[in-house]
Formats: C-alpha cells, sequence, structure tokens
C-alpha cells in the first residue's frame, strides 16, 4: 500500500531533499510551499519524472486556514496523510538588543506556531486511524543556542519540547512524534553567511565539513520508516560532530 508524506517548506534545502526521497522509495509527496510557486512546480515535475504520485499545495504555515487548507488539498490529491514533516522554518540573525518584537514573533509564528497548525490539521484523523509519524525540523541552534540567532534558537528549543511532550500524549494513539537537529548544512538559508563565516563552521565541525540536505533526508526516511517503529520523543542530530 502507498503511504503519503506532507512536507512543509518543499521546495529548496532540507525539504525538497525529503521529497525526493521519500518519492524514489514510492511515497505519495504533498509538497508544501509558501512563495516559491516557481520551485515547488520544477519539484513536482521532477518528482513524477522519478514515477510518483506528487501534489505541490500552497499555504503559510504560521496561518492556521493555510496550514489547514494544505492538509486538505494533500488528502483530496494522494489520500489520507500518514507522514507529516514540520519542515518549513525562517531564520533571522542579529543581535538581540537588534531583534524587534515583530522579528521576534514572526520566527514563533512560522517555526513553532506552523508546527501546531499542521499537527493540528492532521492528528484528527491520525488518532481515528490510530497511526501515524510527526517528525519536526529543529537545529542544533535549539540544542545549544546561537550567538546573534537568540529568537531563532529559542523557536527551535520551543520544537524540542513540542516534540517530547506530543510524543508522550499521543504514544497510545499508535502515533510517533521525533525530531532532527540538524547541524550547519549546506542550504539556500546559510548561503546566506559570508565564506569565511561558513569555513569557520566547516572547520569547526570534527568532520570538517558542511552537511548536505540528502543527508538529513536520509535521517527524516528512516524515522519517517517502520525500521524506527519504536522510537518516540527523540531528538536526532546529524550534525558532524560540532554538537555532541
Amino acid at each position: 500500500m502507498h503511504k503519503t508524506v506532507l512536507i512543509t517548506g518543499a521546495s529548496r534545502g532540507i525539504g525538497r531533499a525529503a521529497a525526493l526521497r521519500f518519492a524514489k522509495a514510492g511515497w505519495r509527496v504533498g509538497a508544501g510551499y509558501c512563495a516559491s510557486e516557481a520551485e515547488a512546480h520544477t519539484l513536482i515535475a521532477e518528482l513524477a519524472g522519478l514515477g510518483a504520485m506528487a501534489a505541490a499545495v500552497r499555504g503559510d504555515v504560521a496561518d492556521a486556514e493555510g496550514a489547514a487548507r494544505m492538509v486538505r488539498e494533500t488528502r483530496s490529491a494522494l489520500g489520507h496523510i500518514d507522514v507529516l514533516i514540520n519542515n518549513a522554518g525562517i531564520a533571522h540573525t542579529a543581535l538581540f538588543t537588534d531583534t524587534d518584537y515583530a522579528a521576534w514573533r514572526r520566527l514563533f509564528a512560522v517555526n513553532v506556531d506552523g508546527a501546531y497548525h499542521c499537527a493540528e490539521a492532521v492528528l484528527p484523523d491520525m488518532i481515528s486511524r490510530q497511526s501515524g509519524v510527526i517528525l519536526n525540523v529543529s537545529s542544533i541552534w535549539g540544542l545549544v543556542g546561537a550567538s546573534c540567532e537568540v529568537g531563532y534558537s529559542a523557536s527551535k528549543a520551543a520544537l524540542i519540547g513540542f516534540t517530547k511532550a506530543l510524543a508522550k500524549e499521543l504514544g497510545p494513539s499508535g502515533i510517533r512524534v521525533n525530531c532532527v537537529a540538524p547541524g550547519v548544512i549546506d542550504t539556500d538559508m546559510n548561503a546566506a553567511l559570508d565564506p569565511v563565516a561558513r569555513a569557520a563552521l566547516a572547520d569547526e565541525t570534527p568532520l570538517c565539513r558542511l552537511g548536505t540536505p540528502e543527508e538529513v533526508a536520509e535521517v527524516l526516511f528512516f524515522l519517517a520508516s517502520d525500521a524506527a517503529s519504536f522510537m518516540t520523543g527523540q531528538v536526532i542530530s546529524p550534525n558532524g560532530g560540532i554538537v555532541i
């Protein structure tokens, strides 16, 4: 039986790599996106080339109705959702004293409220079926914090608490909830860093390089699979050893 995954923020980076990984394994893929319409439809064409059933579903996860619409459209196109990957996220780099409340609220609206809205939308059906997986994409900075990224770090730490508490609550319903906290990954988000900063982060990493979106996608795929059937409430951090 074919399974369906809904991946938010799927048009690029980790989300895009995850969409390709699941499609190659025969999954149906709901590719959630907000503003990157061209990239999302390019991805859908690539997934179709792999023989996968896929649908691009648009919505701002920070908006409850936008998230609910993504879920409805995914179900309409692909069937019930077996796995939700809360991957959509934004970053903000600035001193805390230069971070205004609007920037702080937007970080939490996307990174935390987005996970809440999407989980809220998928859970009634998952609970009814007594089956499902929710995966939240946090960050190493949610584990240890980062200077000049207080808001981002706080929002990603909140996702970790959300994961652990929700896993305890949903375990009796047969639903697993886990978290992936990547290290410094070679994505568009980190491409904004200057070359000196990127080189310094690679040097600080014991494996002496940045990670790839595909490496994180492999962890997500494992946690979604039956191979991880006894894992819930866990935080797995593919980070090259920068945080141990």
